[in-house]
């Protein structure tokens, strides 16, 4: 089995050498690159095609939700974890919607990294533990608050198999093979889903699915 190819993007030389060494430990990953802005990530992985890419949100430059963007434009197969030190929910909604897949904190335990990279490589969402308490201590705060409802009651038993599937990261093509069901089935059950929740794209699905406990 090939090694998992990760590049590091953090403009602190300290940081990405401290990942660099737990990194090399593990016998299905090798660091292919490293860089120290924005501008530098996006040169570099047009240049190594890295599997994963464990990118720092504050970088000079260019910002890492935006380096993010345009890398992941350029070649969708490739997977972001984003490691940061914010822990606002504005910021991991923005990193998802950039198109990361994996979202951890910098005082996260290290073998979340690890779990986080293995996933994102696979296709998968990672979202480090300490992420989803704090979404799902706001999720619960701002439904008493506004007096409302969770509505995930009124979602189908399939509804609920297709949104975990979905927040997991799983393509409508692999949803469909998997429940035996059809691409189009897949695609109106996502609508019905968006729409019973009132959310209008995947990454606040996957967000919902971590403030339930859906995913971990």
């Amino acid at each position: 089995m090939k090694p998992i190819r990760i590049l590091l993007a953090d403009d602190h030389t300290v940081v990405r050498d401290g990942i660099r060494a737990l990194l090399e430990r593990e016998t299905d990953m090798t660091v292919v690159a490293e860089a120290g802005d924005g501008r530098e990530s996006i040169r570099l992985a047009e240049c190594e095609s890295p599997d994963v890419i464990v990118m720092d949100l504050a970088m000079p430059n260019m910002n890492g939700m935006e380096a993010t963007r345009r890398i992941l434009a350029a070649n969708s197969r490739t997977g972001v974890v984003i490691l940061s030190m914010h822990q606002d929910e504005s910021y991991v909604l923005g990193a998802l919607k950039a198109g990361a897949k994996g979202y951890l904190l910098k005082d996260s335990m290290r073998g979340e990294l690890l779990q986080a990279i293995r996933a994102v490589s696979q296709g998968r969402s990672f979202l480090t533990r300490k992420i989803a308490r704090i979404l799902q201590e706001d999720y619960i705060t701002r439904l008493q608050n506004r007096g409302l409802e969770d509505r995930y009651d009124l979602l189908s038993d399939r509804e609920r198999e297709v949104l975990q599937m979905i927040a997991e990261g799983r393509s409508n093509k692999e949803v469909a093979t998997f429940l035996n069901i059809s691409l189009t089935t897949v695609e109106t059950h996502r609508a019905h889903i968006l729409q019973k929740l009132d959310m209008h794209s995947v990454p606040e699905l996957i967000l919902y699915a971590v403030r339930k406990g859906i995913i971990a």
